[in-house]
């Protein structure tokens, strides 16, 4: 059962294409789009494909599962070539299922075919519009493709393999650090009950043990990658000149955007961290309190937390802001992801201009703007206008 947007959708729903059937149909359509719609499981992909032609009419017109391996890689790709036209760029389209469609978009990447990896809540946001009461992985596969043909997406670019190998480990650094703070709380725990068991208290502190071993050799990793990689390590050097920001933190926020290759402004940045503000009013009964999206990459966030509190204690200009929020609205952390947000903007300024951090910025643009101010009123004064002439 196939999925449509084009009239009589039951009729088109019911009907089975076949490769010869499906190349007599299109003869006569000059098709604009093609799509490969990919639901992704761990042992297998759903595939869909699908075409737009010139009157913006869609049809999902054929369907076939494969395993997810090398494989069914090569299976999918001879079934997709034969059943679709070759003079029209097919894009496939697949969601961004934890980690296993990774395998599939570095497949298709590497034989320079065009891949869009969507994130998960928009394909399912956009699957309620269809009304379809059954979900399988068949009708999510006709919904991605569907997706895939009536929105305008981006291409996928793998990220380069410094950034893919320290986004792997930090994020490894992350959870390790979780595990961490997981055994502290344990030991702690133990320890103040009224008999602890010392055996059981020796196990928790070997973990702990190890886990700081793990961490530190992590930290040196990241270190002697740094140091390996020329341009890398100065784009470093350039950001940690911001105040509160150090090594780490410029290497995951490098890491986590692939140094910023998709990355066009600092609106689409913040957004990308989950930063930007959300606002929900209707009338004059439904008005929420502004809150951040948090859909983003919440490694980001979490990268900016600790560098922003170090700001406001040792910097002016990030004190000043957090000092602003917080008598405005009486709420801490409101001033300090405000001040995230800044950081965050400020390390994607710094790396697009090349330039350090100047402590002085901000007085520098004060004492330009007054002296601009200066020379404007100078030059409408009356005296400017109407210069007295002295008497012949």
């Amino acid at each position: 059962m196939g999925i449509s947007r084009i009239t009589n959708q039951e009729e088109k729903r019911r009907r089975v294409f076949t490769c010869g059937d499906y190349k007599k149909s299109t003869m006569i359509k000059k098709l604009l789009k093609q799509v490969a719609g990919i639901d992704i499981a761990q042992k297998k992909i759903d595939v869909s494909l699908g075409w737009m032609d010139h009157e913006a009419n869609t049809e999902v017109y054929s369907y076939k599962a494969f395993n997810n391996n090398e494989k069914g890689f090569a299976a999918f790709l001879l079934w997709v070539k034969k059943n679709t036209q070759t003079d029209v760029q097919l894009r496939f389209v697949m969601e961004a299922t934890g980690v296993y469609h990774e395998a599939l978009a570095y497949h298709l990447s590497t034989r320079a075919y065009t891949v869009s990896i969507v994130m998960p809540n928009k394909i399912t946001n956009f699957f309620r519009t269809l009304e379809v009461k059954t979900i399988t992985d068949k009708t999510m596969s006709e919904a991605i493709a569907l997706f895939g043909l009536e929105k305008k997406l981006d291409s996928w670019v793998p990220p380069q393999k410094v950034y893919r190998e320290l986004r792997q480990i930090t994020r490894e650094r992350d959870q390790l650090i979780g595990e961490r703070t997981m055994n502290k709380n344990q030991l702690h725990a133990e320890q103040t009950e009224a008999y602890p068991n010392k055996k059981t208290v020796e196990r928790i502190m070997a973990r702990i043990v190890m886990l700081n071993k793990q961490i530190r050799e992590i930290k040196a990793e990241v270190t002697e990658i740094n140091d390996n990689d020329a341009e890398l390590s100065a784009t470093t050097k350039l950001i940690t000149t911001i105040p509160g920001v150090g090594l780490l933190t410029a290497v995951i926020v490098l890491a986590e955007t692939d140094g910023f290759s998709l990355i066009h402004n600092k609106r689409q940045l913040t957004s990308y961290a989950g930063l930007d503000v959300k606002e929900k009013e209707s009338g004059t009964s439904v008005k929420c309190k502004p809150r951040i999206s948090k859909r983003g990459n919440k490694h980001l966030r979490k990268a900016m937390h600790l560098p922003a509190l170090a700001a406001i204690r040792h910097t002016e200009r990030y004190k000043a802001t957090f000092t602003t929020i917080v008598n405005r609205t009486g709420i801490k952390m409101k001033g300090t992801v405000a001040v995230q947000r800044k950081l965050l903007e400020m390390i994607y300024t710094i790396y697009t201009t090349k330039k350090p951090f100047d402590t002085e910025y901000l007085q520098k643009e004060t004492r330009r703007q007054q002296e601009l101010k200066d020379a404007k009123k100078k030059e409408n004064s009356p005296e400017e206008l109407f210069p007295i002439q002295a008497d012949i």
